[in-house]
């Protein structure tokens, strides 16, 4: 990647993607595992426990059991994500930055397909003639295993960008303006 297709950000975004970088994505990916960890729980509720498709609503969804009704609340987490995919992106460089990308682009049509299903929510209309608001592949796959997967596939290569990132050579981090991975005292990386 060249320096002309990086553009370093001014003001918070800058901050964000420099000094702060490490913080960000620290708080963001603690999120994005913890949501995930939900959809796995889902996952076990029914295929190994053997709960009912309805019953089973993750660890959050038992003692708020709306979370997992609203689709509003669905929408806008995968909103947020992809702006939160967004903005974070400029603090990667080369390689994980390609990784970060990918997970981008993926969690692109994921909010797609979750403003899909918010818009039949609340016009009432449904896709295919569906009896509950349905999301394109969801024709395909049951809505449990698709966001699962959906999830997964754009967890890990967010995991990979930031494993390659943290030891991304000190020209990358130059062209970012972030400090991830760096030695915090540069005179010990030096011995």
């Amino acid at each position: 990647m060249s320096t002309s297709e990086l553009v370093r950000p001014a003001g918070f975004l800058g901050t964000l993607n420099g000094k702060y970088h490490n913080r960000a994505l620290t708080v963001f990916m603690v999120i994005v595992i913890g949501h995930w960890a939900e959809h796995i729980v889902q996952a076990f509720q029914i295929y190994v426990l053997g709960w009912k498709t309805p019953d089973a609503r993750g660890v959050l969804g038992m003692p708020f059991p709306w979370l997992i009704s609203q689709e509003w609340l669905h929408y806008g987490y995968a909103l947020v994500m992809l702006v939160f995919l967004w903005v974070l992106r400029h603090g990667f460089a080369g390689r994980s930055r390609q990784w970060w990308n990918l997970a981008l682009g993926i969690q692109f049509w994921h909010h797609i397909e979750h403003l899909l299903l918010f818009i039949q929510a609340q016009s009432g209309w449904r896709l295919a003639g569906q009896k509950v608001p349905t999301s394109i592949i969801q024709l395909l796959i049951p809505r449990v295993e698709l966001h699962l997967f959906y999830n997964t596939i754009v967890t890990i290569p967010m995991i990979v960008a930031m494993v390659l990132h943290r030891r991304a050579s000190v020209a990358e981090h130059e062209l970012t303006g972030c400090t991830c991975g760096l030695p915090k005292h540069p005179a010990l990386a030096a011995s």
